[in-house]
C-alpha cells in the first residue's frame, strides 16, 4: 500500500484523473493473436485440438473431457459435511433473490383495437466459465448457474480447467452438480472458450458465455464474441476491484481487512480507500501492513497494493462522487448514515452498506450476484442477474379496426421515409371488406 495520502482538494482536474486511473490490462496483440490461433485450431479441429492445448497449457492429458459420473461422486466424498452444507447454503441464498429477479410478461393495449406484449424466453444453451488460476472458485460455478437454471435454460455448460493429475477442484465439480449444471467439462483457457463457443463432438455448442477469466479467457471472450458464428458473451471484463468510502466513525481494522480481501485476488486487482479522515487513513495503512503479513496469499496481496490509492476528501458527498468517476466492481459504506448514501450513488456494481456487510459475503452466500462489471464497465453494465440468461420478445396483435386506426400514421411516416411498400402492406388490407 503506497505510503502517500492524497488530498483529493489539492489535486488539478488532471491529477484527480490520473489518480482514480486502473493499471493497465494485460491483454496486448501478442496475446491477442495467441488467443486467435487457439480460437481457429478449436474451431477447426474439435476435441482433437482442445485435448492438444489441454495437454500443453494445463499439463493434463484427458481421454475425454466430460465429467463422469463416477468423477462426481468421488469429488462428493472428497468433501467434508460443513465443505457441503457451506455450499448448500449458498446456493440456497443465491436462488432465493434470483428467484424473485423472474421477470414478468406484460401485456398493453396501446390504443382500442392494437396489443402490443413482451414475453420472455430462455436462452436455449449457455456457457459458464469457472477458471481454476491460482485458486478454484465454487462460489463462481454457484453464481453462474442458479441463475441459470431459474431462467430455465434447457442446457446449461459448465467448463474448468483441469489439473495436471487429470480431475477437477472437488468443490467446483460439487458446487456446480448443486446449483443446476447439466454437462460438466475439464477445460480451460481460451481453449474451453472457443469449444463452447463453436462447439466439439463432445462439447455443445452455446448461445452465450458467462464467467471471469484471465486475459486470454477475456480475449477470447470478445473474439467470439465478435463473430456472428460465435458466441454472445455476458459483460466485459477486468481485474477485480474494491473502493472504501469511510469516515472517521469507521473501523480501521474493518477498511484494512475489506482492503485486502480483495488485494488477495490478483496482482492486477485494485483498491482505493475514500475517506474525510487523514488520521482514519493513516490507521488503515498501518492496520494493512500488519494485516498482510497474516495472509496466505500476501506476495499476490503485496503485488495488488502497489496500484492501490488513499484519497482524503472534504466531505462524504463528495466522498460519492469521486467514487461515480471511478464506477468501482465493489463499494463498501463504512461510514455513519451510509444507508442515506445509497440514493447518490450512481455507478457500481455492488454495494455494501454499513459495517456488517463486507465484500466477502457478496462473493459468497449473502445472496446477490458476484460476477460484476469491472474497470469502469460499471457505468454502462449490470452485475449478472437472471435476465442476462433470458431473450425478450415483443408482440403485437390488431384488429381490423385497430389497423384502421393506424392507417394514416403508417402512411405518412413510410411516405416520409419513402417507403412505399410499408404504405401499401397496410393500405391492401383495409381494401379488403371487414
Amino acid at each position: 500500500m503506497p505510503t502517500e495520502i492524497r488530498n483529493w482538494h489539492q489535486l488539478d482536474a488532471q491529477a484527480r484523473a490520473r489518480l482514480l486511473q486502473r493499471p493497465a490490462v494485460s491483454e496486448d496483440a501478442a496475446i491477442r493473436e495467441q488467443v486467435e490461433t487457439i480460437v481457429t485450431a478449436v474451431r477447426n479441429g474439435g476435441d482433437a485440438a482442445l485435448r492438444q492445448y489441454t495437454n500443453k497449457l494445463d499439463r493434463a492429458d484427458l481421454e475425454t473431457a466430460r465429467v463422469s459420473d463416477d468423477e462426481i461422486a468421488s469429488a462428493s466424498a472428497a468433501l467434508d459435511a460443513a465443505a457441503v452444507a457451506a455450499i448448500d447454503l449458498a446456493i440456497e441464498n443465491v436462488r432465493r433473490f434470483h428467484e424473485a429477479q423472474r421477470p414478468t410478461d406484460i401485456s398493453v393495449e396501446t390504443m382500442p383495437g392494437v396489443t402490443c406484449e413482451q414475453v420472455s424466453r430462455p436462452i436455449g444453451a449457455v456457457g459458464l466459465y469457472v477458471p481454476a488460476g491460482t485458486a478454484p472458485l465454487p462460489s463462481a460455478a454457484i453464481m453462474l448457474a442458479v441463475p441459470a437454471r431459474i431462467a430455465g435454460c434447457p442446457t446449461r455448460v459448465l467448463c474448468t480447467p483441469p489439473r495436471p493429475d487429470g480431475t477437477a477442484d472437488p468443490a467446483v465439480l460439487v458446487a456446480a452438480t448443486r446449483a443446476g449444471t447439466t454437462d460438466i467439462f475439464k477445460a480451460g483457457g481460451a481453449q474451453a472458450i472457443a469449444a463452447m463457443a463453436y462447439g466439439t463432438e463432445t462439447i455443445p455448442k452455446v448461445a452465450k458465455i458467462f464467467g471471469p477469466g484471465n486475459a486470454w479467457v477475456t480475449c477470447a471472450k470478445s473474439v467470439v464474441a465478435a463473430d456472428p458464428d460465435g458466441a454472445a458473451i455476458d459483460m466485459p471484463a477486468g481485474p477485480s476491484e474494491v473502493l472504501v468510502i469511510a469516515d472517521d466513525s469507521a473501523s480501521p481494522e474493518f477498511v484494512a481487512s475489506d482492503l485486502l480481501s480483495q488485494a488477495e485476488h490478483g496482482v492486477d486487482s485494485q483498491v482505493i480507500l475514500v475517506t474525510t479522515s487523514e488520521a482514519m487513513a493513516e490507521e488503515t495503512l498501518r492496520e494493512i501492513a500488519d494485516q498482510v503479513n497474516l495472509l496466505s496469499r500476501q506476495e499476490i496481496a503485496r503485488a495488488s497494493l502497489e496500484y492501490a490509492r488513499a484519497i482524503v476528501v472534504d466531505s462524504l458527498e463528495t466522498a460519492v462522487a469521486v467514487s461515480n468517476a471511478y464506477a468501482p466492481e465493489h463499494l463498501i459504506l463504512q461510514c455513519e448514515g451510509a444507508r442515506g448514501l445509497l440514493p447518490s450513488i450512481t455507478n457500481a456494481g455492488s454495494v455494501f452498506v454499513g459495517a456488517w456487510a463486507p465484500e466477502s459475503v457478496g462473493d459468497y452466500c449473502s445472496g446477490t450476484n458476484h460476477v460484476l462489471p469491472t474497470y469502469g464497465h460499471a457505468r454502462s453494465y449490470s452485475g449478472l442477474g437472471v435476465a442476462q440468461f433470458i431473450r425478450r420478445m415483443t408482440v403485437q396483435e390488431l384488429t381490423r379496426d385497430g389497423l384502421a386506426g393506424l392507417a394514416d400514421t403508417v402512411v405518412e411516416l413510410a411516405g416520409l421515409e419513402g417507403l412505399d411498400a410499408h404504405a401499401a402492406a397496410v393500405t391492401r388490407r383495409l381494401r379488403e371488406s371487414p
